[in-house]
């Protein structure tokens, strides 16, 4: 713990109360449940965009990212592609119907359109997946503490809950955005700086490294494989995880609540365009650090692979580099806790507590109680934390991997309650149960790799889900009104046609288009990479 030094501490100590002393200035507007779930829907766009950003790439992808590329190969980034597609496809059909619900918890849209037991079961497996996917980040940023200050990791697992929960708990949703935009200021920091002293002590010129890593398979980026038993090909990267990362961010409590707390839909929509055109550059720095590392460590086998990015800050001897790693991380960490515990709470309040045992719980009550589940969900995800620690392998991986058991069940539900006329509540229940008996099974018995998992289960929900909603229910008359198509239908019997096709689930704005086009450069773009580097 001495060997971090006086300079390094300071720089820490500094992040943490500044961080601590906004969490309490927010608090003094804090005074219902609404402004502790949505701030009012205060929050400038930018901010919760930066948010967005902040709270997905978190320390996972800060120690993961380059960890699975110094094993894998650059060919990972390929996993990364389909973020233009994601946000177009959230930003046209997702939002708009949890913008205009009002709700602050998505899974309300489930009881409304299904029934109550739908938003019952959708939620509970949020709270399951989200408390396994907080753990992880837990533990990426104790090990963090403990390799570069020397406090025990199971200390800091708790020293960091500790902190995350304090102004979490004091100032809900506005905390959480504002500490956001800090953190990932502070993020990207540290990546840059750690990318440029890497590229400074590579063991010859830059494009030699490169050329040379290619020659050893480690920087193709575009792997045109068909084979569904390869993690990180084109195919994978565009088709399975497109689903995977829609169900991120399009059916994720955590993610969509930040965007609820915009002024309009339209702003609602700029905050998610920046994580579109944002996380191809955030990724390709990430990613692109694990085959340099390999270069300049001469493919040395790491003890646990996550430590990579901090052995080569150690080795830098860059005075207060190792405080500023410290709060780099810490503060990606932090950005992803502070937004599971305040979107746990939520749906534990509203759609459990409010529902079950309180339905005309005044705006206090609600305020209390959220602040209650707030400190129990913080206290569940310290064991889990505690069980990654015994992994090796790079976190980033290892919490998709865990993930895309789940995201199909979710998919499937909300893309079926969107545009199918048929399906009912028990069809859909009937079908996510074979969708996880089906997963089970291909993960078990074959050899098909986790990024097809999410397209295995969805597909199996959505067929098993639209055969039992016929057989159980019959078919449907008519659209329901929170269909796409009912929507459309509502719309052509309001006076204000124009104004109101904006607000429209389906309605696809202009500079949504570019996102496509974005995609296509950024494919085109790592295809030439790919041809230079051959040539």
């Amino acid at each position: 713990m001495s060997g971090f030094g006086v300079l390094n501490w300071t720089v820490l100590v500094a992040y943490v109360a500044a961080t601590l002393g906004l969490g309490v200035l927010l608090s003094r507007r804090v005074h219902t449940a609404d402004d502790f779930f949505l701030a009012g829907r205060t929050i400038p766009w930018w901010a919760i965009g930066i948010s967005v950003v902040a709270t997905y790439v978190s320390a996972l992808s800060f120690l993961g990212g380059p960890a699975w590329s110094y094993r894998e190969g650059f060919r990972v980034i390929a996993i990364h592609l389909n973020y233009p597609l994601v946000i177009f496809i959230v930003v046209t059909f997702f939002l708009p119907f949890f913008y205009n619900s009002g709700v602050p918890s998505i899974y309300a849209y489930l009881e409304e359109r299904f029934g109550s037991a739908s938003r019952t079961v959708m939620s509970s497996i949020f709270l399951i997946t989200q408390t396994l996917t907080t753990a992880a980040v837990l533990y990426a940023t104790a090990l963090v503490i403990e390799f570069i200050t020397g406090i025990d990791v199971q200390v800091a697992i708790i020293l960091v809950t500790v902190l995350a929960l304090g102004y979490t708990l004091l100032s809900g949703i506005a905390a959480v955005i504002w500490t956001d935009v800090i953190q990932a200021i502070v993020l990207l920091v540290g990546a840059v700086v750690i990318f440029v002293q890497l590229l400074g002590a590579l063991p010859g010129p830059v494009v030699e490294v490169l050329r040379s890593l290619n020659a050893e398979g480690r920087m193709q980026a575009l792997d045109l494989s068909v084979s569904l038993e390869r993690e990180a090909t084109v195919w994978s990267g565009l088709l399975a995880m497109t689903l995977f990362h829609t169900t991120v961010y399009g059916a994720n409590q955590m993610m969509v609540q930040r965007t609820l707390a915009a002024r309009s839909l339209e702003e609602a929509k700029k905050a998610y365009l920046m994580m579109g055109f944002a996380a191809f550059f955030i990724y390709f720095l990430f990613i692109v650090m694990g085959p340099l590392f390999f270069a300049y460590y001469d493919g040395r086998t790491f003890e646990n692979g996550n430590t990579i990015i901090l052995e080569f800050a150690n080795s830098l001897a860059i005075p207060g580099l190792l405080g500023l790693i410290a709060a780099a991380v810490v503060a990606a960490s932090m950005s992803s806790l502070d937004s599971s515990l305040n979107s746990m709470a939520t749906a534990s309040a509203v759609d459990f507590y409010q529902r079950f045992f309180r339905p005309k719980a005044t705006s206090d009550q609600l305020l209390r109680v959220s602040r209650h589940f707030t400190v129990l969900w913080a206290v569940v995800i310290v064991y889990p934390a505690l069980q990654f620690a015994q992994s090796e392998g790079s976190v980033l991986q290892t919490l998709s991997k865990v993930g895309s058991y789940f995201v199909g069940a979710k998919l499937s539900m909300f893309a079926l309650g969107f545009f199918s006329k048929h399906a009912t509540e028990k069809g859909v229940l009937v079908g996510v149960a074979a969708g996880f008996v089906v997963i089970w099974a291909v993960a078990l018995n074959t050899d098909i790799a986790w990024p097809w998992y999410c397209a295995v289960g969805a597909s199996v929900n959505v067929l098993v889900a639209l055969v039992a909603s016929r057989a159980l229910d019959g078919a449907q008359s008519e659209w329901h009104r929170y269909t796409i198509r009912g929507q459309q239908q509502l719309q052509l019997q309001r006076e204000n046609h124009d104004e109101s096709r904006k607000r429209l689930p389906g309605s696809v704005d202009r500079v949504s288009w570019l996102l496509l086009v974005f995609l296509v450069a950024s494919v085109g773009a790592l295809f030439l990479f790919d041809n230079w580097l051959e040539g």
